[in-house]
């Protein structure tokens, strides 16, 4: 999640996707709404991808992204979400693949909007990515692939401005964008960094040991929240990890 996001709630997408139902305190009620609308915004990506996967057109696709989040906001929760059933990923994506295969619902998705919008109206670029591979998509678990890797993206994307938000409120946003390539072994050498930044190497190789241990802090935090249990953890990080690698 980013930085203003439901990481301020101490708790798991778990315990938000089921807050609101039964909630007699209005002001907790409310803070608990909000964070479950910024794990839309976190989810809208993957749940897309699935859909296009999935065989649907661009536009049918963010009808049935959105009512589906619309109804994931509008009903509190999803009623039945149950941590014993496994990773939190598996779970929603489970219930798209349910809310998708009613006809009735497809066909009122354009009626839904919830009174919100998840879906950004402008998916240029998340568009280029899929469309040139959709003919590729030859089962349905092409369709589960693609939600994977969008998760696994949209995951480390917001790790990522949620360390570059704290770079930035320490004043040091140039530091950070010149050391940011550095996370993926990508960028300049680490002399042409140094000379740029007015730097020694070896204070560059301090502040990119720094960044890439705080990055994957941020990763772990971020992927901690979709467990029920602490244990699963380290099996959800290796998943994520390997869902990148195949890329």
């Amino acid at each position: 999640m980013d930085g203003n996001g439901s990481s301020r709630f101490n708790t798991t997408h778990w315990s938000l996707i089921a807050a609101l139902p039964g909630r007699a305190d209005e002001l907790e009620a409310g803070r608990a709404r909000e964070a479950l609308e910024h794990l839309c915004d976190a989810y809208w990506r993957p749940l897309y991808a699935f859909a296009r996967y999935s065989g649907h057109t661009a536009e049918d696709a963010q009808d049935l992204t959105q009512a589906f989040l619309a109804r994931v906001i509008e009903t509190g929760g999803l009623g039945d979400a149950d941590p014993d059933r496994g990773r939190f990923r598996s779970y929603l994506l489970g219930a798209m693949k349910h809310f998708m295969a009613n006809a009735r619902t497809r066909a009122k998705a354009r009626k839904r909007g919830g009174g919100r919008r998840f879906v950004d109206a402008d998916i240029a670029e998340l568009e280029s990515r899929i469309a040139p591979h959709i003919d590729d998509a030859a089962s349905p678990s092409d369709a589960d692939r693609a939600f994977d890797r969008d998760w696994a993206r949209e995951t480390t994307a917001a790790a990522l401005r949620q360390l570059g938000a704290e770079w930035a409120l320490r004043g040091r946003s140039e530091q950070f964008e010149a050391l940011r390539p550095a996370l993926t072994g990508e960028g300049p050498a680490r002399a042409d960094v140094a000379a740029a930044l007015g730097m020694t190497e070896n204070a560059v190789a301090v502040a990119i040991h720094r960044l890439r241990d705080r990055y994957a802090a941020l990763v772990r935090e971020a992927v901690s929240r979709t467990v029920a249990d602490e244990a699963d953890i380290e099996d959800e990080m290796r998943y994520l990890v390997g869902v990148l690698r195949k890329k």
